[in-house]
């Protein structure tokens, strides 16, 4: 009944460990869910009351998005970005995991994967038919390939088309991409094509923050949404930007997307415009400051000679990795961690990384963002004592699995 393509498929285990952990809970045991990655703070205001203002939308609208979103789109990356965008490379998709999955439907070519790389990359390769090229990559590197590394792979055949794909920053490490320029002049000398997936681009630690669309744009496909940095992960709003120089996949993509989800939500796409064109620096810099804060005292606190762990510079996760190898598999020690100690992480396995590496993504969003954010003011120092006021499941799972890390 089932094709051979999709037999070996599982579900996304992002979501299966958040279900997992509903589960548990439901039997009344305490979990630490630091497993699921998503936003703890709320939609902003302005863009909720948006939404309710267009509930009555229910026409369908253009394939490629409302025109009126595509130009706030357009304007707000050509304003962060050294490059001009204008609406028509814009395509606004149900999320920009889809736009992804389409892209890989209609991509020939092999696929360029650094480890460790978000869950649903490979997969939806695989589904796509597209040979991957798992790249393994060095902590030290920030857990990003080195320009020589991507080279050495398209040397191997010269003829075929790649694309490769950087997520900074990056989930599941948290970590930022620092040598974009020389990736960048590797993609304009071999005709690499790039999708920079930007999701977490607004909540990234540094001032400086750098798209690889500055160094080579015209090889360069921007993919975001609104799922990460204005907490609406459950609206399913994102989108793709693609630069005239690569047409050709913007019209396929525009081909598919009309024979698969068609548009998205009419409503939706009215209020995220709001999400553009209003002034939400207040609201991104608060979340900035909370996660930056709440991330350092994780990594402060669990760092030690048994848990090698890189400080967080961006999003919503770290990554670290047990020294111990008692387990035969990172997914049988996350099996343990959360038999023991109620804390829910994900195996470095699940992101490309081999499993007899005791690596795991730690997300440190379990707690009340609304709540934190509604205490504190723009720019204000955060303390442990604020974050044990405001994210005690934080300090408790934490401490928890400091303690199980110097047991074993």
């Amino acid at each position: 009944m089932l094709k051979n393509l999709v037999k070996n498929l599982k579900p996304s285990s992002t979501l299966a460990i958040n279900e997992a952990s509903r589960k548990l809970e439901e039997q009344g045991k305490k979990i630490f869910k630091f497993g699921f990655g998503q936003s703890p703070f709320k939609v902003p205001q302005d863009v909720v009351e948006e939404l309710k203002n267009n509930a009555y939308q229910n026409k369908y609208l253009p394939m490629q998005g409302l025109s009126e979103l595509r130009d706030a789109v357009a304007k707000h990356n050509s304003s962060k970005k050294d490059y001009s965008y204008k609406s028509e490379n814009v395509i606004i998709g149900p999320g920009s995991k889809e736009l992804m999955f389409l892209l890989h439907v209609i991509f020939d070519g092999e696929i360029i994967l650094p480890a460790p790389s978000w869950v649903s990359y490979a997969p939806q390769a695989i589904l796509g038919r597209n040979k991957v090229q798992i790249l393994q990559t060095k902590r030290e590197n920030n857990w990003f390939p080195s320009g020589k590394e991507i080279e050495e792979i398209i040397l191997r055949d010269k003829n075929k088309n790649y694309l490769l794909f950087i997520n900074s920053p990056n989930n599941p490490s948290g970590q930022v991409c620092k040598n974009l320029e020389e990736i960048a002049d590797v993609a304009k000398k071999y005709n690499l094509i790039i999708l920079s997936d930007e999701i977490y681009s607004d909540l990234s630690f540094e001032d400086n923050y750098k798209s690889i669309s500055s160094f080579c744009p015209e090889k360069t496909i921007v993919s975001t949404g609104l799922s990460k940095w204005c907490g609406a992960g459950g609206w399913r709003l994102g989108y793709f930007i693609i630069p005239d120089s690569l047409k050709e996949i913007k019209n396929m993509i525009n081909v598919l997307a009309s024979e698969t989800f068609s548009a998205v939500s009419a409503p939706i796409q009215y209020a995220a415009i709001k999400a553009y064109e209003n002034d939400h620096s207040d609201y991104i810099n608060k979340s900035r400051n909370i996660l930056k804060a709440v991330g350092n005292y994780v990594y402060e606190n669990l760092r030690s000679n048994k848990v090698l762990i890189n400080s967080p510079q961006g999003g919503f996760y770290l990554m670290p990795e047990f020294l111990n190898k008692k387990f035969n598999s990172s997914s049988e020690m996350c099996d343990n961690i959360l038999k023991d100690t109620g804390v829910a992480l994900l195996p470095g396995s699940d992101f490309g990384f081999e499993k007899s590496r005791m690596l795991a993504r730690l997300s440190f969003t379990d707690f009340d963002g609304q709540k934190f954010m509604d205490q504190i003011k723009v720019g204000q120092i955060i303390n442990d004592n604020t974050i044990n006021e405001f994210a005690p499941k934080i300090i408790e799972g934490v401490d928890k699995l400091k303690k199980w890390s110097e047991s074993i």
